[in-house]
């Protein structure tokens, strides 16, 4: 089979956001204990963050790390986490029914991020908070000094101001299961309360207010709606999550997730132009992806129970190359649609449904880690709205779709064209070839294949490797373009040099 990918340098949905590539960290499980901090552990620094750990993370280029939660952040009291190590509580945690000791805080994980080069991204607490804890939050990581809370980040060893610009307000705060849940108009209260006290102690940051825990939410997109009407003047994003599932071990079907990312956008597009125009509003409000993963295998009372543990065995599940090539697609979806997602957080980043797993002697990389490693390597600058002339292939009951799923990034500065396909079909590969209208291929900088031996490898401890990029052959033609040929389910990553025609 063959295909053309057609790009346009003028037609584009604006620059990329770098923060599309950003994380997520939550106190489940062995995500921070065990995973980013394990104290005394040989492969752990001084200040027992784990250095394999930081190595991988590092080539992932986050911009941000979302933290502490996630359900967990609806019950958690911050100055809990702060001061003397071994002068802090051990709570229970409502969300995942563990024991948390609290020795790694607000002033331990904004340390972690400076190591790691990454900004920290706080979500305070609007289930059994309040805005008033939460503007504390803000003095006391933000303020430089001469008030009680930046003054007692300065006694805890933290002098300069931690300047954290971005804020989550709450958590997944439609959810039954959210410590604290309320109905929309109740959080919106909260959340125009705690933006207001927020910004009025450091009036640069930004702000995230709760979306739709999901689509498969009875509320969901008029929660959303109910929200944004009474916040849109005092926040900046809205969230979306979403975890994408497989229980039917239907590849076909599960291999076109990404039509239903787009039409997850495509709705919160049409929402957020809505309500921009019912408040007659110059200001816009953006969207915010910060929690997106496959997440289906471990999703049992017992994996999602701490059995009052600390940091016991939640949630790690095993990744293989169907969902790489999911996760490719949410990022391609997230590319084209530049213009409204500014921030998406992959949920989680160690241990817990993680790219990376931990044990104490070392550290495996799965599946998912390398379409994100791919992707945040290259894609700067615009992103380019690609036409596709192709193949479509019979994905179950979502019936016809389209065979390739691509997202492209150009530079203007140096005329650099990356470009992202993912082959959906299990059964079949296909030649591709990718031209520019107003630019010609004249070199191939790079180009990288994420495949496997079939749709379920998956990398073990045993046999690390299975799934990892290998390299792809890629040939320019007399055309001004460049041809691949992907096997079937499939991800391929150019770097191309172009001039102009």
């Amino acid at each position: 089979m063959t295909a053309t990918i057609t790009f346009d340098t003028t037609r584009n949905a604006g620059q990329i956001d770098p923060r599309v590539f950003s994380g997520f960290l939550e106190h489940i499980g062995r995500a921070v204990y065990e995973g980013v901090y394990d104290p005394g552990n040989p492969l752990s620094d001084e200040a027992g963050f784990r250095t394999d750990v930081l190595a991988a993370l590092r080539r992932m280029r986050m911009p941000l790390v979302r933290y502490p939660g996630g359900n967990f952040v609806s019950n958690y009291d911050w100055k809990d986490g702060i001061g003397p190590a071994d002068a802090r509580p051990v709570r229970t945690d409502f969300a995942w029914q563990s024991l948390e000791p609290n020795t790694f805080g607000t002033d331990e994980f904004a340390a972690w991020c400076r190591e790691l080069g990454t900004e920290p991204m706080l979500a305070v607490n609007l289930g059994t908070g309040s805005p008033k804890a939460a503007a504390e939050l803000v003095e006391y990581c933000n303020v430089a000094g001469g008030t009680h809370w930046s003054d007692l980040r300065i006694a805890n060893g933290s002098p300069e101001p931690h300047d954290i610009r971005t804020w989550c307000l709450g958590n997944e705060m439609d959810g039954p299961w959210q410590a604290g849940h309320v109905p929309a108009l109740e959080y919106a209260r909260r959340a125009e309360q705690a933006a207001k006290l927020m910004k009025g102690i450091d009036p640069r940051i930004e702000t995230v207010v709760a979306g739709s825990s999901g689509n498969q939410m009875a509320t969901y997109l008029e929660w959303d709606r109910e929200v944004l009407e009474y916040t849109w003047e005092h926040v900046d994003y809205i969230s979306a999550h979403r975890y994408s599932r497989n229980e039917a071990a239907d590849t076909p079907w599960f291999l076109a997730e990404g039509v239903e990312i787009d039409r997850i956008i495509d709705e919160y597009r049409a929402l957020l132009t809505y309500v921009r125009g019912v408040k007659r509003a110059s200001k816009r409000v953006f969207l915010c992806f910060d929690e997106w993963n496959v997440w289906y295998r471990a999703r049992t009372p017992a994996d999602r129970s701490g059995d009052w543990k600390m940091a016991p065995h939640l949630i790690e599940e095993v990744y293989n190359l169907e969902d790489a090539l999911v996760c490719a697609q949410y990022l391609n979806s997230f590319i084209r649609n530049a213009d409204i997602v500014k921030i998406a957080c992959l949920a989680q980043i160690v241990n817990v449904i993680a790219p990376l797993l931990t044990r104490p002697d070392g550290l495996l990389v799965q599946s998912i880690y390398w379409p994100f490693v791919l992707f945040a390597e290259s894609a700067k600058g615009i992103s380019l709205t690609p036409a596709i002339d192709g193949p479509s292939y019979a994905a179950g009951a979502r019936g016809g779709v389209p065979a390739l799923d691509a997202s492209a990034a150009y530079r203007e500065d140096d005329g650099s064209l990356a470009v992202f396909i993912v082959n959906r079909d299990p059964s079949n590969g296909v030649t591709v070839r990718v031209r520019a209208v107003d630019r010609s291929i004249v070199s191939v900088a790079s180009a990288s294949l994420l495949a496997g031996p079939g749709p379920t490898a998956h990398n073990t401890w045993e046999a690390p490797d299975v799934v990892r990029p290998g390299g792809l052959e890629a040939a320019t033609n007399a055309e001004g373009g460049v041809e691949i040929t992907l096997p079937p389910a499939a991800l391929g990553t150019l770097t191309l040099n172009t001039a102009a025609r």
